[in-house]
C-alpha cells in the first residue's frame, strides 16, 4: 500500500510547519497563553488564510474538499508547537456533525467555520458522566420550532474563546441509554449560559457551563444523536493522535540534543549506553505512534473503525507516558522548569491521554468490540 502524502496534503504540512516555525514560537506561546485571553486571536485567522480551517470541510459549504488525513496532518504540526486553538472541537467534531446532518444549519454555520468568522466548543462531559458520552442528565424540551436546554457540563474545552457550542442532552430515555440522545448548537452568549473560565495544563483554557432553560437548534434527528456523536468522537480522537505523534517527536528530538550537549564525567551524557538505549526506546516509541496514528486515521471510514481507534488510542497512551517520562529524566531537573518547553509537552500528553478516555477505558471498549 501506498502511505505518501499526496501534493495538496504535503503542501498543506509544509506552509502550516514554516508559519508555525515564524509565528508560533515556544517564546510565543509562553507569552499569549500567560495573557488574560490566553491566545492570540490573530492565529485563528492565519489558520483560516492558509486553508487550515476549510482542507477536511465538503467543497460544497466553503471547504477544501479533504477530509481525516488533512485533519491528521494539521493536528500533527499543531502537536509540535503546542497549539491551544480548538481546531478540533471546530472543524472535526463540530464541522463533522453539521456535515453529517446537512440542511439549512450546515448551510450557515460551516461557510462560517472554513473562514475563520467562528469557534465552536463542545460540551458533551458532566461531573459524574467519566467517559460515557450517554450518561447525560442534560435536559432538552421542545418549544416552538426550537428547544430549551438545562443542566450543567463540565471541562469544556476550548469554551473561553467559543462563540458557539455543541451541547449533548437528552430528548429521551434514560440516563445512560444511547437512544434519546439529540446534539444541538447553541449560541455562547444566548440567554440561560453562564460559565467559570479557567486555565487547563499546558496553555489549554476550559470552562464549566451551565445552562438554564437556554434556547437551542437541534443539529440532526430528535433522539438518534448518539450514532453520529459516537463517530465524531472517534474521528477526534484520531486527530488528536496525530497531535501527540508530533509533541512526541519534539521531545525525541529535544532529548537527543541535550544528550550530545550536555557533559558529565568529562564527556557527553549520550555516549552513556544505559541513555542510548533509552533513546533507541524512544525513537521506536515515536516510530510505533506514527503507525498507530496512520492507522487509526485511514480506518475511520471502515466498519470496525472504533476498535481501531481504541486499540490507537491505547497504544498511543503508553507510548506518550513512556517518552514523556524519558525526556524529562534525561533532562534531569531542568526537565520541568518553566522556562524548558519539554515539561509542557510531557503536561499536553498527559491530558491528550486522558481525553475522550484514558488508556484502560479504551483497552475494555476495544475487548467489548472484539
Amino acid at each position: 500500500m501506498d502511505f505518501s502524502f499526496s501534493e495538496e496534503q504535503t503542501l498543506l504540512r509544509n506552509s502550516l510547519s514554516r508559519y508555525l516555525a515564524d509565528k508560533y514560537t515556544y517564546e510565543d506561546w509562553r507569552k499569549f497563553t500567560r495573557a488574560a485571553e490566553g491566545r492570540d486571536p490573530t492565529h485563528w485567522k492565519q489558520f483560516a488564510e492558509l486553508g487550515l480551517l476549510a482542507a477536511p470541510l465538503p467543497e460544497e459549504f466553503g471547504g477544501l474538499g479533504g477530509g481525516p488525513v488533512e485533519s491528521m496532518v494539521v493536528m500533527e504540526e499543531f502537536g509540535r508547537a503546542l497549539v491551544v486553538e480548538p481546531f478540533v472541537p471546530t472543524v472535526v467534531i463540530a464541522g463533522g456533525l453539521l456535515t453529517k446532518s446537512g440542511g439549512a444549519l450546515a448551510e450557515e454555520i460551516l461557510p462560517r467555520i472554513a473562514a475563520g468568522e467562528t469557534i465552536v466548543a463542545f460540551a458533551f462531559a458532566e461531573p459524574q458522566s467519566r467517559y460515557n458520552l450517554a450518561d447525560i442528565t442534560t435536559i432538552a424540551k421542545k418549544q416552538g420550532d426550537g428547544y430549551m436546554l438545562n443542566g450543567k457540563k463540565s471541562v469544556v474545552l476550548g469554551a473561553p474563546w467559543a462563540d458557539q457550542l455543541i451541547v449533548t442532552a437528552r430528548t429521551g430515555g434514560a440516563q445512560r441509554e444511547e437512544n434519546g440522545v439529540s446534539v444541538f448548537l447553541v449560541e455562547k452568549s444566548a440567554k440561560g449560559v453562564s460559565s467559570q473560565d479557567y486555565a487547563a495544563m499546558s496553555g489549554v483554557r476550559a470552562s464549566d457551563i451551565v445552562l438554564e432553560n437556554t434556547p437551542a437548534r437541534l443539529i440532526g434527528g430528535e433522539g438518534a444523536g448518539f450514532a453520529s456523536l459516537d463517530q465524531m468522537v472517534d474521528r477526534a480522537i484520531a486527530a488528536h493522535l496525530a497531535e501527540a505523534l508530533g509533541a512526541i517527536a519534539v521531545l525525541m528530538s529535544a532529548t537527543v540534543d541535550y544528550a550530545k550537549t550536555r557533559k558529565q564525567f568529562g564527556q557527553p551524557i549520550g555516549k552513556f549506553q544505559v541513555l542510548q538505549h533509552r533513546m533507541v526506546d524512544m525513537f521506536i516509541a515515536e516510530q510505533q505512534t506514527r503507525s498507530a496514528s496512520l492507522m487509526a486515521n485511514l480506518k475511520l471510514s471502515d466498519a470496525d473503525s472504533a476498535r481501531a481507534v481504541s486499540a490507537a488510542k491505547a497504544a498511543v497512551g503508553k507510548y506518550a507516558k513512556q517518552v514523556g517520562e524519558s525526556a524529562v529524566q534525561v533532562h534531569g531537573g531542568i526537565g520541568m522548569t518553566d522556562e524548558l518547553s519539554v515539561g509542557h509537552y510531557f503536561k499536553r500528553l498527559a491530558l491528550l491521554e486522558m481525553l475522550y478516555g484514558s488508556r484502560d477505558h479504551h483497552l475494555r471498549r476495544m475487548a467489548a468490540l472484539s
